[in-house]
């Protein structure tokens, strides 16, 4: 699971990134953040947690942009979940995972150098926003 956090989920303007720093060969890359659900947990309820433990903020999360396919692949056993997301409550800031954050114009997001699972998704998260209707 991962959050593409925008500054409001009404009328977006800015997205999120936040720039790894492990594992070593992740290091250096840009990515939405989130992770791994866990045991009985929904993709939602494991983002607010994940963003909660990584960068110390409460997010609400809001629609999920679906790969054709269902999910976004990661590699040939993994695939990863995308959704929009807002801050909640909190600031967001960066922990151990992380040595970079920022927030970018959606037109600026092909400025960094992304995951690559994170890289497929731009064009579509691009195209999202700029068609937004709240």
């Amino acid at each position: 699971m991962a959050a593409i956090i925008v500054d409001d989920l009404g009328q977006p303007t800015r997205v999120f990134a936040a720039r790894r720093t492990r594992p070593a060969a992740l290091a250096g890359l840009w990515e939405f953040p989130g992770g791994k659900t866990e045991d009985n947990e929904t993709p939602e309820a494991a983002l607010v947690r994940e963003i909660r433990e990584e960068l110390g903020a409460t997010i609400s999360v809001g629609l999920e942009v679906p790969h054709v396919s269902g999910a976004w692949p990661i590699s040939e056993r993994y695939e990863m979940r995308l959704y929009f997301a807002a801050v909640a409550r909190g600031e967001l800031t960066a922990g151990d995972s992380h040595d970079e954050l920022c927030w970018m114009a959606p037109g600026d997001l092909a400025s960094v150098a992304w995951l690559p699972s994170d890289a497929g998704a731009i064009e579509t998260i691009q195209e999202r926003l700029s068609t937004w209707t709240a």
